[in-house]
């Protein structure tokens, strides 16, 4: 072949445009290798940066959490001090109300002496006077004044009954109450007052025996009995026991006006009278308050109190009381009870031993009326004295409690009988209605009668103290 070179054929090197070629190809290898640690190596870091972000954001938070546990800390501490504080002031004021408490009883029961100890005198006075015998007219005034009196005493004593129970200061003492004996008790005293007005009063029941305060309970059923007869014209009023399981219910019904249903929680306040008062013809409206003392009484001694009504119909009012754990077993037949026989005090010989001139007076004139034979004391002494002088032993001690000098009647009593050297039976009267006096008076065995002395009371009782 023309033009062709024979031999074999020799490679040469690459051109420059072929080198340069391979070697951009390497470094963009390269690059991109260099790119992919660099993208790994930012990972990596982003990820540490994460990291110590995570942990830099829990330590603010931790440190934001110890600081919030610190102010909650001192606010808690603060509230403490504030509620010890308040817990201080509550209790000095607590104290404070107690001592208030018992001053105000102190206050009641010395206002209470002192008002009634006046009227205890009127009404001894009135009763001497009518003894004395007086013309037509001066009885029928005589009549109109006992009936004030009988007002004033039954508004003082409900008023200082609320206030010695706002206060706290008549605590119950729980025991065994024979209710029939109750019952019968108060039916013999409401009787008369029943008859006037031509009611019916009846009682029925077994003679279970309750666990209860036999004073407050007492006085709570009076109150029921009184007021169903105040607001009686017709018909009549019976109490009587009915036995629930381990309770009994006491139910007072009568046969009155009833109450009207938006009456209801009114009844229950003070001075509050019921609406049909006005029809009634007794002579002695109600004071408001009998209820009112009711409901705290049943309160007091943890009784349950309901009511039912029908206007024009009558009402029942019903107590519910524990029986006494004697009386789960057979009820023991009650003892008849022994009534006095007549008021025969003639030649009775009493001392009389009262520190008040004006109720000693009284007293006096009221006695020596029912044909006693009467010394009068105002303490131990004269009481030593007559005795000694006069040579007179008294049949019976009739003392007021409050006496001069620190003394109290009781003492007198004590000192009679020691110089007697016998137990002389005696009467203290008072004014003063605290349990204290009570028991103090009950430990003495002396009998007890409460200022403003009813005059058929305390002869009835001095007969039977001397019959």
């Amino acid at each position: 072949m023309s033009g062709a070179t024979d031999g074999p054929i020799v490679l040469g090197t690459l051109g420059p445009i072929e080198e340069a070629g391979t070697k951009a190809s390497s470094e963009s290898e390269e690059v991109r290798r260099l790119k992919r640690i660099n993208l790994a190596l930012l990972r990596r870091v982003e990820q540490v940066i994460d990291s110590q972000a995570g942990a830099y954001s829990l330590f603010q938070t931790a440190i934001q959490r110890e600081l919030l546990v610190q102010k909650r800390t001192t606010e808690l501490s603060e509230a403490l001090k504030r509620l010890e504080q308040t817990n201080r002031e509550n209790l000095a004021a607590r104290e404070a109300a107690d001592n208030a408490n018992r001053s105000k009883s102190k206050f009641l029961a010395a206002a209470g002496h002192d008002i009634l100890q006046p009227l205890n005198a009127a009404r001894l006075s009135l009763s001497a006077l009518l003894a004395s015998g007086v013309p037509e007219e001066g009885e029928r005034f005589a009549a109109a004044v006992d009936r004030a009196l009988d007002t004033m005493e039954d508004l003082i004593g409900s008023v200082l009954d609320i206030a010695r129970l706002d206060a706290g200061v008549m605590e119950p003492e729980i025991g065994e109450i024979r209710l029939r004996e109750l019952i019968d008790t108060l039916v013999a005293e409401y009787q008369p007052l029943a008859t006037g007005k031509g009611l019916r009063l009846r009682s029925g029941g077994a003679n279970l025996i309750a666990a209860s305060d036999g004073a407050l309970l007492k006085r709570l059923l009076s109150n029921l009995l009184s007021n169903a007869i105040r607001y009686t014209d017709e018909g009549g009023v019976l109490i009587g026991l009915r036995r629930r399981g381990q309770m009994v219910r006491i139910d007072v019904a009568d046969t009155g006006h009833g109450i009207a249903a938006d009456q209801y929680e009114k009844i229950f306040e003070e001075f509050h009278r019921g609406r049909l008062a006005e029809r009634g013809p007794s002579s002695r409206p109600g004071l408001g308050l009998g209820l009112s003392i009711v409901k705290r009484i049943a309160s007091s001694l943890d009784h349950r109190l309901t009511f039912r009504s029908r206007v024009e119909r009558g009402t029942v009012f019903s107590l519910t009381l524990p029986l006494a754990a004697v009386s789960m077993a057979e009820p023991r037949i009650a003892q008849p009870t022994v009534k006095t026989a007549g008021f025969g005090l003639a030649f009775a010989k009493v001392l009389l031993v009262e520190n008040d001139p004006t109720v000693m007076e009284a007293t006096l004139g009221l006695l020596e009326r029912w044909s006693c034979t009467v010394r009068t004391a105002t303490g131990i002494r004269e009481a030593q004295a007559v005795l000694a002088s006069d040579s007179f032993y008294p049949d019976v001690v009739l003392a007021d409690f409050w006496l001069d000098k620190g003394q109290v009647g009781t003492d007198v009593v004590e000192a009679v009988r020691s110089t007697m050297g016998w137990v002389v039976p005696a009467c203290i009267m008072t004014a003063d209605y605290s349990d204290e006096t009570a028991e103090q008076v009950q430990k003495a065995g002396c009998e007890l009668l409460r200022k403003p002395v009813r005059p058929a009371e305390l002869r009835a009782l001095l007969a039977h103290m001397t019959g």
